[in-house]
């Protein structure tokens, strides 16, 4: 182990020792080879995490396969696929503005018992209301978006959206495990999410953040606890349920950083790990979202570490973190890849945005 991969593994077991978290793995992947793989706490090596939003990308990347064939135009309305759009003035809504979270309902409620079925999510698309008009702004969609891709998959290939991801994307990457939709009797060894902390005053936000309290939205420790459900681990929630490790998450992103078998169009995955297509300020931190057609990418405007890439990384890195604190991004420029992934949901958010910004500081330097 370098002093660099040292330094990164003492301070992800720095907060399982403060008790700030029950358990996390750490991961970096170079050249297609994992480089460092440890895990801390209550966990082994073979435990797999909820990684929450860190989800999105392999979700993002069977669409980015099926626009590469020509059998989606990002530019086409969601209506030509899914018929329940057509309502509320929903039928401008097109695929590119789902991937860019700039589709206008970031909020549309989707959960059980609607989502149980791809009817009763059907049903749920057709009462959907949008919030503005699409593609004038950015605001994140937690779920509302990717519920909506994962029927897309399941147009377009005529077969379930979690086994397309399989066999398209985590396959591919290396990963053994169903990163989404574990069958129940297919979950030893998740991680349990356990709360833990207390949440920062007004007074620590406004220091921090400018503001005496954080804006509410779906991504609750209620919505975060239900993943200890396995029921909610067998749905696959496809923006937020994707379960595996730190190791898993690092190959996933060399396989976007390399693509050996030539599972990409080029251009097309060219574009989504590099071009960004969203620009609109975050309505939280004011900062240009910098995102493509499916990930965050850190750039050069010295904002990186308020898109969740610390301080060092290099422009041109891109990736998708997670809540709770899920950490995964690649370097273009170095190679690199890197995952963090825990089960605790630490409370004190500010705490938690500092061990983002040290984590993959320290990550970079490797």
């Amino acid at each position: 182990m370098t002093p660099a991969q040292r330094a990164l593994c003492d301070r992800a077991r720095r907060d399982v020792e403060e008790g700030h978290v029950p358990a996390c793995q750490v991961a970096l992947a170079r050249g297609g080879e994992l480089e460092l793989f440890e895990t801390f706490g209550d966990a082994d090596d073979e435990t797999r995490f909820v990684v929450f939003s860190a989800t999105k990308p392999f979700v993002a990347a069977a669409v980015w396969q099926l626009i590469g064939e020509g059998r989606c135009d990002v530019a086409a309305p969601v209506v030509g696929w899914v018929d329940g759009f057509a309502t509320h003035g929903k039928e401008v809504v097109t695929l590119e503005q789902v991937l860019l979270h700039t589709a206008g309902f970031p909020t549309a409620p989707l959960g059980p018992p609607a989502w149980w079925t791809r009817q009763g999510r059907r049903e749920r698309f057709a009462r959907w209301r949008l919030n503005w008009e699409p593609g004038t702004r950015f605001e994140y969609h937690p779920t509302s978006a990717h519920w909506v891709l994962a029927e897309i998959i399941e147009v377009v290939t005529g077969r379930d959206y979690r086994d397309v991801v399989e066999e398209r994307v985590s396959r591919p990457a290396g990963i053994t495990g169903r990163v989404l939709g574990a069958p129940l009797d297919a979950q030893g060894g998740v991680a349990r999410i356990v709360e833990t902390g207390e949440p920062p005053s007004a007074a620590e936000l406004r220091a921090t953040l400018g503001i005496d309290e954080l804006p509410e939205t779906e991504v609750t420790n209620e919505a975060l606890l239900a993943f200890n459900d396995p029921q909610v681990r067998a749905l696959g929630v496809p923006g937020g349920g994707g379960v595996m490790t730190a190791a898993d998450l690092a190959r996933f992103y060399q396989l976007l950083l390399h693509d050996p078998d030539g599972i990409f169009d080029p251009a097309v995955l060219a574009d989504a790990t590099g071009v960004v297509r969203n620009t609109f300020p975050d309505p939280l931190l004011g900062v240009p979202a910098n995102r493509t057609r499916g990930l965050v990418v850190a750039g050069d405007d010295g904002l990186a570490p308020l898109r969740g890439f610390g301080k060092v990384a290099g422009p041109r890195t891109f990736g998708h973190n997670g809540a709770m604190g899920q950490i995964a991004w690649a370097d273009p420029d170095t190679g690199l890849s890197f995952a963090y992934v825990t089960s605790g949901r630490d409370n004190h958010v500010i705490r938690e945005w500092r061990r983002t910004v040290a984590l993959a500081s320290l990550a970079a330097r490797c």
